[in-house]
């Protein structure tokens, strides 16, 4: 997962609080989203489609941070 890709697209929306407002689009608790974005524990299928949904992502973009970006989570940066 390409976080900082992810990071990108959402401050694009105004989201600069990631955990936090990933949390809220996926009603998971903030210590949860900030998991998921640091890479250690993955997005789910149904998680990636409301993160696309939300932030209305292309197929492009949905290949670049989710899979041709795995191993370049923030931990590796």
């Amino acid at each position: 997962m390409n976080a900082r890709l992810l990071k990108a697209k959402m401050i694009l929306y105004g989201d600069e609080n990631f955990s936090e407002c990933l949390a809220t689009i996926l009603n998971i608790t903030r210590q949860t989203a900030s998991s998921k974005l640091n890479g250690t524990t993955p997005f789910t299928q149904p998680e990636i489609s409301k993160i696309a949904k939300h932030y209305q992502m292309t197929g492009d973009e949905l290949r670049e941070i989710f899979v041709e970006g795995e191993g370049s989570g923030e931990a590796s940066q």
